[in-house]
């Protein structure tokens, strides 16, 4: 896989610092349990649950946020979406499917480790009713820091006692890589105490494997080397759990040629992108995107040379 290093590395230094910051200021942190977020939905007979994790605000998106479009040209696309150009909000949405044999997560979350304004998405499964004793599995999309931070807590303990955690080889196989280490550490020391916790309870799979009945890998690399999308099915519903496949859908939707500053090799993430967009499109498959707007659910549709979302709508009954 074609890789520019330099990006790379960059991308995995910025992971790294999100591990890195403090937990944060006590009130911000209460101040958000107050308002814990989740979001029911069908898939056929299963039931899907949007955990609310918390934010991230990045100021100046103009600057440096895309890679191959100048400050003038993210603007303006921001303004013709009725967006700020001063600011944008990153949300961290993870999704438990409830299944015959368990919870099933799509990745973990920050943890409530990296930033005051992102809190974890157990007070969020507590507001709905699900007890992480019930998560027997856990599918990593990838191994950056706001998504696998919600392992373990600050001390290393597993927060999840009664799960395996699937990962993709890929992914498994960079992170490990001895080169990555050398130019990386801090991101790796992070994955690596992570996964300790798991210890014995860690399985690698094709990207393309069935790590349960109904759901599904698919391969969509380049926001990092091993990401691996997720599509749930159930009778005549279909759900796909894209990970980082795309950031905001005013970033990557409505541009999706933009390169953002995370993904690894922005070529093939954008040939990733490109690939499920249109599938979900065609096949009209309801998609959850990790940082979209909470409930971030919806449905893709082609819009000229982009595409556009539709978001789901809320039902007083799942």
């Amino acid at each position: 896989m074609p890789t520019d290093r330099r990006s790379l590395f960059a991308a995995a230094g910025a992971a790294a610092t999100l591990a890195a910051l403090p937990a944060g200021q006590a009130a911000a942190q209460a101040a958000a349990a107050d308002n814990p977020s989740f979001f029911r939905f069908r898939v056929g007979g299963l039931t899907a649950t949007v955990l609310l994790d918390g934010i991230a605000v990045r100021q100046n998106p103009g600057e440096g946020f895309v890679r191959n479009a100048d400050r003038a040209t993210v603007e303006a696309s921001l303004r013709a979406q009725g967006l700020p150009t001063g600011r944008i909000t990153n949300f961290f949405c993870v999704v438990a499917l409830e299944t015959p044999r368990g919870i099933v997560l799509f990745d973990s979350g920050t943890g409530g480790q990296l930033a005051p304004t992102a809190r974890g998405i157990l007070p969020a499964m507590q507001a709905a009713g699900l007890d992480p004793a019930r998560v027997t599995t856990i599918a990593m999309t990838h191994f950056h820091a706001d998504h696998i931070s919600g392992l373990t807590d600050a001390a290393g303990t597993a927060l999840f006692p009664n799960a395996e955690v699937v990962v993709p080889e890929a992914e498994w196989a960079f992170w490990n890589d001895p080169a990555t280490a050398s130019r990386s550490a801090q991101a790796v020391q992070n994955i690596q105490r992570r996964f300790a916790a798991y210890q014995g309870r860690v399985r690698q799979v094709a990207s393309t494997a069935e790590i349960a009945p109904g759901i599904r890998g698919v391969p969509t690399p380049g926001h990092t080397p091993g990401h691996t999308s997720f599509l749930v099915t159930d009778g005549p519903d279909s759900l796909m759990v894209l990970g980082d496949v795309t950031n905001r859908p005013e970033i990557n939707l409505v541009n999706p040629g933009w390169h953002v500053i995370f993904d690894m090799d922005a070529a093939l993430a954008e040939t990733s992108r490109r690939r499920i967009f249109d599938q979900i499109a065609a096949d009209r498959i309801r998609a959850v995107g990790y940082h979209w707007p909470f409930p971030a659910n919806g449905h893709v549709l082609r819009a000229g040379d982009g595409y556009r979302l539709v978001p789901a709508e809320w039902l007083p009954t799942a």
